[in-house]
């Protein structure tokens, strides 16, 4: 195998290291109550989530559950839409029975430039689907991927803040900017998947969970 560039090497490892410290003031948001040992965690999602651009154990999921310790389920479907979402998700609630949601989806609907207020409705009903389950939620922000903003869009803002859930705002916008985290325009790859595991692994641990 080839060797990486040493100094391509320590700009990776710079990007990386400058995400996490980003992820760690993404926001003051709610306590989660401590996940026991056989805890069950859902990652619920698009593309993002499945992992598209790197093997499987590279998927975010797949990193932040050796990372926790705990059963991290991979429940990303690329290409899905949140109408989509919606109604996939209360099967999987109930199959699971998962202990926390971590739930980064919508993307789908901002690249094909779907009306923000029925994304935001459909979000909001994925929320309530688990709150009302006991289930409690971490919302990860997604940005306006078209225009490769380096803030989530703004539904996501008011959804974190209209049901005070625990937030990872910044760190997938950023990561959507940084090109050495990325393997195509959209996807990460297993620098940027390992980077959103640890910046949701510690807004996990700064809010309790863990």
């Amino acid at each position: 195998m080839q060797e990486m560039n040493p100094v391509k090497n320590k700009i990776h490892t710079m990007a990386l290291l400058l995400i996490l410290l980003i992820s760690g003031c993404d926001s003051p948001a709610p306590a989660l109550s401590p996940l026991s040992g056989d805890a069950i965690i859902l990652a619920f999602g698009d593309s993002l989530t499945h992992g598209s651009g790197v093997q499987r154990e590279h998927s975010y999921p797949a990193v932040l559950e050796s990372l926790t310790g705990r059963s991290v389920i991979n429940a990303g479907l690329p290409g899905e839409l949140s109408r989509q979402g919606m109604a996939r998700l209360p099967g999987l609630l109930e199959d699971y029975r998962p202990d926390l949601l971590i739930l980064c989806h919508g993307g789908n609907d901002i690249l094909r430039k779907l009306n923000r207020t029925v994304t935001l409705d459909n979000l909001k009903a994925m929320v309530m689907q688990a709150q009302q389950r006991g289930i409690e939620v971490v919302l990860v922000g997604v940005p306006e991927l078209k225009l490769f903003s380096s803030k989530p869009a703004p539904l996501y803002d008011r959804l974190a803040g209209d049901l005070g859930l625990a937030y990872l705002r910044d760190t997938l916008p950023v990561l959507e900017r940084t090109t050495s985290m990325k393997s195509d325009h959209v996807h990460l790859n297993e620098e940027g998947y390992n980077a959103l595991a640890h910046a949701l692994f510690d807004l996990l641990k700064d809010h309790g969970a863990l």
